[in-house]
C-alpha cells in the first residue's frame, strides 16, 4: 500500500512539472508573439532581477511594476467582451483575473523614444482547471487571439 502511495505521489509531482513547463513555455511564446520577437530574443526577461514571465503575468515587467488606469483597463474588458466567442466562455462560467498591456516602443529617426500599449492581453479563469488568454487590438477595436488552456485530472482509487 505504502509503495502505491509512493507512486502516485511520484506521478502527480512529474504531472505537475509538465504542466507547468507547458504553461511557461506558453506564456513566453505568446508574450514573444504578440512582441514580434523570436523565441531567442526573450533573454532580456531573465536578466538577473529576478523578473521574468511570472513577473509579466503580475503586472510587472522588465523594469518594475507597470500601473494600468482603470480606464484603459476597462477599454480593453469591453473590447473584449464584445467578442462573441468572449462572451461564451464568460457565460460558460470564465471570470476576467487580469488585463495585461502589451507596450511598444518605437524610436523615431530624431531619436526621440515612444512607448504605447495598443494591444493588451485579458486573462480569464474558471475554477482551477482552466486559464483563456484573449489578445485585444485596441486600434483596430477587436479580439484578435483566444488561448485557452484546460487541465484534465482522473483520479483513481
Amino acid at each position: 500500500m505504502v509503495e502505491r502511495s509512493k507512486d502516485v505521489v511520484l506521478i502527480s509531482l512529474v504531472g505537475l512539472a509538465v504542466l507547468g513547463i507547458l504553461v511557461g513555455s506558453t506564456m513566453l511564446t505568446a508574450y514573444a508573439s504578440s512582441n514580434n520577437i523570436g523565441i531567442g530574443s526573450l533573454g532580456g526577461l531573465f536578466n538577473g532581477t529576478g523578473l521574468g514571465w511570472r513577473a509579466w503575468l503580475r503586472g510587472g515587467g522588465r523594469f518594475g511594476p507597470i500601473e494600468v488606469s482603470e480606464e484603459y483597463k476597462q477599454n480593453v474588458i469591453n473590447t473584449a467582451k464584445s467578442d462573441p466567442d468572449v462572451q461564451n466562455l464568460l457565460n460558460s462560467g470564465y471570470n476576467i483575473t487580469g488585463v495585461r498591456p502589451i507596450i511598444t516602443t518605437k524610436v523615431g529617426a530624431d531619436g526621440s523614444v515612444v512607448m504605447k500599449a495598443t494591444s493588451a492581453v485579458v486573462q480569464l479563469e474558471k475554477d482551477t482547471t482552466s486559464r483563456a488568454f484573449v489578445w485585444v487590438d485596441l486600434e483596430a477595436g477587436k479580439v484578435t487571439k483566444i488561448e485557452i488552456l484546460t487541465v484534465t485530472i482522473i483520479e483513481k482509487g
